[in-house]
């Protein structure tokens, strides 16, 4: 299970990749992860994080967990932040507390010490159960990104206005053919999947990345929605509201590229969600409206001329 924060970086401009980098050092003396292509990501090295408390749970039974988190934060394109934080959770082996150096040893696990099912674990976490001493993998995820947003190396003017996203999700292993499932609230979103996970940490990674890559398209194209809409595009003067979209033009039509790090493995299930909503296809259309209004405007401005 895990949470992704997306939001747009303090800045007025696109940051280079070697200030992106310095950005994301969250631990010093290890390497930050970039990619040029197909467009420019660096990643956080990750950062773990000892937890000991209550698991939510649909039934509101109390089940404790203990183990370590696993948070990172990234820079999509110089100019989209992501902080992002997930475990997986098991069954302890014994039933009581160990000490932390088990734990320590089991990167990125969370063990329950009560005896619990996945299922009601897994809903009770997408339910956003609030309760003081509850995982809050939110709260951490979120942590890692505030402390990029305040460094000095940004102006703090952003080019455009948009809000955070919030995405939970779980993965539940089990033989049932892979599946995904993508919901969308007004206070967050959630995703189920299942038949993916197996306890393995490359596999928990993969899925991770696949849920970050999805958080990060939905924030591209509810952000692109909303500044067509403050911009009144085709209800208003035609110039006007080009000139209040040039900073999305400038900043997040070039973003657009779902799956370009995603696992082999994983990339179906981008594909398939993709067919019902549909996000390319209404990313597409919003796009081809935008580029159809400057098209207008530039056969406008010759016929004055």
């Amino acid at each position: 299970m895990g949470e992704v924060h997306t939001g747009l970086l303090q800045h007025s401009a696109a940051v280079s990749p070697e200030v992106a980098v310095g950005l994301v050092g969250l631990l010093r003396g290890v390497v930050v992860r970039s990619a040029q292509r197909p467009v420019a990501y660096v990643v956080s090295p990750d950062v773990l994080e000892g937890v000991d408390c209550h698991l939510a749970h649909a039934k509101d039974a109390k089940v404790r967990g203990v183990g370590t988190t696993i948070s990172r934060v990234s820079i999509t394109g110089g100019h989209v932040l992501q902080g992002s934080a997930y475990t997986q959770i098991r069954p302890g082996a014994l039933g009581r507390r160990l000490p932390w150096s088990y734990y320590l040893a089991r990167p990125g696990v969370v063990e329950t010490v009560d005896k619990a099912e996945g299922a009601p674990l897994a809903e009770g976490f997408l339910d956003d159960r609030a309760g003081a001493g509850l995982l809050d993998l939110g709260a951490i995820g979120s942590r890692t990104m505030d402390r990029v947003q305040v460094s000095s190396a940004l102006d703090h003017r952003p080019a455009l206005r948009s809000a955070r996203t919030r995405v939970r999700w779980v993965a539940l292993s089990g033989d049932t053919p892979p599946a995904i499932t993508f919901t969308v609230r007004r206070d967050a979103r959630t995703i189920r999947l299942r038949g993916v996970a197996d306890g393995d940490a490359v596999v928990a990674a993969a899925v991770a990345t696949l849920c970050e890559d999805l958080a990060l398209h939905d924030w591209l194209l509810t952000t692109l929605l909303s500044e067509v809409g403050r911009a009144q595009l085709g209800g208003g003067e035609r110039m006007a509201a080009l000139a209040r979209l040039q900073p999305a033009i400038d900043h997040l039509l070039h973003l657009w590229m779902p799956a370009a790090r995603v696992a082999a493995d994983l990339a179906g299930l981008w594909e398939s969600l993709d067919r019902r909503p549909g996000l390319s296809s209404q990313w597409e259309a919003t796009v081809r409206r935008i580029r159809d209004q400057l098209a207008l405007a530039a056969v406008a401005t010759i016929g004055r001329r």
